[in-house]
């Protein structure tokens, strides 16, 4: 009997691109389609909600292949060989497969690698003024040992890049340096001598096209230098390691990492180099972690991890969930390096060859990031380069600019940070000395890695503090009557939104009647009081409220969730402000701080 092959859904006529869309519009009722459903983010590109066979997307070449050996790196503090010998054993007994050494002057190589196969581990070193000395001593040692010249693998990390645009300056000196590890790491082809990082521009706010444009335009700078000292472009090429952070937004990082190996590509071949090796090494951001609901950076790591992954990286390093705020412990760290792991070994990202190639979404994600970091990177180079764009604060200048509008976002809670601006774990209990000030922004000349949530954290400081003087806890409570869903809703935003404060915020209590509720509230032990209801019950009852509530209580502070049209009149009487989905949390919480502090001291 045969049978005869027929495709799936054949039956169905195809749906136009057009007809999807004016579908769409109907349910829409009237709202803008681009306003509602195009999501452009902060390296303004517009992402579309669905794409189909129409749509003609452009798919990027050189864009990395995926790692089938993929480094899990673990950075290790070296200042003393006996101990930071027995961390990296640790390291490679946990399943780490390559270790970072942060080196000092007094650091020896036949001590720090003592019992370590470096045919099968990848070794890098963060060096300080002794690079070349060590480098000698390393290469020596691992000659010495039997290490095949192409099995030698990891890079060498000078900060080069990275002192000049946190510090303000660049010596001589430093490239010389650079220039004979390069001279030194000849004879190992995959043993990398020049590290340059972008970590810093995205951990100090900039968007994920100024990573890779001012990457590349230090990169040209970098090429302009050891020319000068006699070093090939070539040889220049293929000693190369680029350091780059990894941030939140999923899908535009993987996008990110494609984008930035095509970029390398075409610089190269301006070069006249089509063929070369170096390797990426992706870092989880600072940018993106808290100190409060500290958990939660095990998560945030874990998609930064995948995100690199699938973008085409060599190595990863993975920090410490709890490194913000302290020493990283034992538990800590083997958890950060189970995250790569589990990736790798588990959930088998390492075999399958580039698996997001062909999706529409990140193709034309990583094509637009690589147009317009092209086009910024040509404006550098167009107005004098690299280091004279930092010297002339542009580039500070234009990552300030993204940062504000970052940070801005943050505050109004429209970019939500777990346990931070949104879903705060009441529960958890944060030492002040923990919490930052706030951003102190020193200097406008050189770049500042930060978290992002250091103004909310200086809110929740300020709370804490409170609380160590006083043996106070300040505490909410959610007063609800009325409509039932709107009463429930608006309560649970409340409770979600002043929570940040680390305020005691409590389940909501319903009423009867809003007389009953002012009343009630007005006499609780509670500093702080909430109304929560519906428009309509605003509208006949709210005036009403504040009064009944002042009448017996002028001390607390009186806020309402929503936004009533009445608001002149309920200020009048007694009403302290509201809360709603256009509130600045950082601005409405200070406030509240300002008045629940006067009542205590009273």
């Amino acid at each position: 009997m045969s049978i005869t092959k027929k495709s799936l859904f054949s039956e169905f006529s195809p749906v136009s691109k057009q007809e999807w869309i004016e579908k769409v519009t109907v349910d829409l009722k009237g709202a803008d389609f681009d306003k509602t459903l195009v999501w452009k983010n902060l390296s303004d590109i517009s992402i579309q909600p669905f794409y189909n066979t129409e749509d003609n997307i452009t798919q990027l070449k050189n864009t990395g292949e995926n790692s089938q050996s993929l480094v899990n790196y673990r950075l290790i503090d070296a200042c003393c060989n006996e101990s930071g010998n027995k961390l990296a054993l640790k390291a490679i007994e946990e399943g780490m497969n390559g270790l970072i050494f942060k080196i000092c002057d007094n650091c020896k190589a036949a001590d720090l690698l003592q019992g370590l196969n470096l045919n099968e581990i990848t070794v890098s070193f963060i060096l300080g003024n002794n690079a070349v000395e060590f480098a000698k001593d390393f290469f020596s040692y691992a000659s010495k040992n039997g290490v095949k010249t192409e099995n030698l693998k990891g890079y060498f990390n000078t900060s080069l890049i990275s002192n000049y645009v946190t510090t303000g300056t660049v010596e001589a000196a430093a490239f010389d340096a650079v220039a004979e590890l390069v001279k030194l790491a000849d004879t190992y082809p995959n043993y990398k001598a020049i590290t340059i990082s972008g970590t810093e521009y995205l951990d100090s706010g900039a968007n994920q096209v100024q990573e890779i444009a001012y990457t590349l335009n230090s990169l040209v700078y970098v090429i302009d230098e050891l020319t000068k000292r006699g070093i090939e472009v070539p040889s220049i090429f293929n000693n190369l390691n680029f350091n780059l952070a990894i941030g939140l937004e999923y899908f535009v990082e993987i996008g990110k990492f494609r984008a930035f190996n095509n970029l390398l590509c075409e610089v190269a071949n301006k070069y006249g180099v089509a063929d070369f090796s170096n390797t990426v090494t992706a870092k989880t951001s600072i940018w993106s972690k808290s100190v409060t609901d500290a958990e939660t950076n095990i998560l945030r790591c874990t998609t930064e991890a995948m995100s690199a992954i699938l973008g085409n990286v060599d190595g990863i390093l993975i920090d410490a969930y709890d490194k913000e705020f302290k020493d990283s412990s034992d538990f800590s760290s083997r958890i950060a390096g189970n995250i790569t792991t589990i990736l790798k070994e588990e959930s088998y990202f390492g075999e399958v060859s580039n698996p997001v190639d062909g999706s529409y979404y990140i193709e034309e994600v990583s094509t637009k990031i690589a147009e317009k970091a092209l086009e910024l990177f040509k404006s550098i180079e167009s107005n004098g380069g690299f280091a004279v764009a930092f010297e002339n604060e542009t580039i500070q200048q234009q990552i300030a600019e993204i940062r504000l509008q970052k940070l801005k976002l943050i505050s109004q809670r429209r970019l939500p940070l777990v346990g931070v601006n949104k879903y705060p774990n009441l529960m958890e209990t944060v030492k002040a000395e923990v919490l930052s000030n706030g951003d102190d922004a020193a200097s406008t000349k050189v770049l500042k890695p930060r978290r992002a949530s250091l103004e909310i954290e200086a809110i929740r400081k300020t709370t804490e503090e409170l609380v160590a003087k006083t043996g106070v806890r300040p505490i909410v409570e959610l007063a609800s009557f009325g409509n039932l869903t709107m009463r429930k809703a608006r309560a649970a935003f409340a409770y979600d939104f002043i929570g940040v404060s680390g305020f005691n915020v409590q389940q909501e209590k319903s009423f009867a009647s809003a007389l009953e509720a002012a009343e009630s509230s007005a006499k609780s032990n509670s500093n702080v009081v909430v109304i929560c209801s519906s428009d309509q019950d605003y509208d006949e009852n709210a005036v009403a409220f504040v009064k009944a509530f002042r009448a017996l209580n002028t001390d607390k502070v009186l806020l309402l969730a929503g936004a009533p049209a009445n608001m002149n009149e309920l200020t009048e009487a007694g009403l302290d402000g509201c809360v709603n989905l256009r509130s600045d949390v950082i601005a409405s919480i200070s406030s509240i701080q300002q008045k629940v502090q006067k009542s205590i001291k009273a």
